[in-house]
């Protein structure tokens, strides 16, 4: 996602809190500025630790009444992905029919589009009677750099 992007889902987001009629605190700024600012899934508590980082004040509170307001706006979706937290993602509002991978070994979420699977999701609906109006596919799979080397650098498998 561009700057610009970003730069374009925080200011839609800030004119949903405004247009909700509600308070836009230093500590929700430091939150909204962490989201728009990574392209990256987070949990709830990554988000707050990354927050701190901006803001010592943030708190788990603010964290966790903010989260369903950015999935309420449409900028970020909230994932399940089988784990014991949600995901949440950012890059939701630019590419809503994107698809994942997530490595089971390290918890690595890829992102991936093709226009290949696209025609496929729309010929199976079309054949079917139906007219398709979103999707999600989720990959789950193994590390292959934990399979060969027996570590993985995007977390500590073993």
């Amino acid at each position: 996602m561009s700057a610009e992007d970003f730069k374009s889902a925080k200011e839609k987001f800030l004119a949903f809190i405004e247009g909700k009629g509600l308070r836009l605190t230093t500590q929700r700024m430091a939150i909204i500025d962490t989201v728009f600012s990574t392209e990256e899934h987070f949990t709830a508590e990554q988000l707050l630790d990354w927050s701190r980082q901006r803001d010592q004040s943030v708190s788990r509170a603010t964290v966790y009444r903010t989260l369903p307001l950015l999935t309420e706006s449409g900028l970020v979706s909230e994932m399940d992905f089988g784990k014991d937290h949600k995901y949440y993602d950012p890059n939701y509002a630019q590419h809503p029919n994107h698809n994942h991978i997530i490595c089971q070994d390290c918890d690595r979420i890829v992102e991936f589009e093709s226009e290949k699977i696209e025609r496929l999701e729309d010929e199976i609906t079309h054949n079917l009677g139906f007219s398709l109006k979103t999707q999600r596919i989720q990959i789950n799979a193994n590390c292959e750099e934990l399979k060969k080397l027996g570590s993985c650098r995007n977390k500590d498998c073993r």
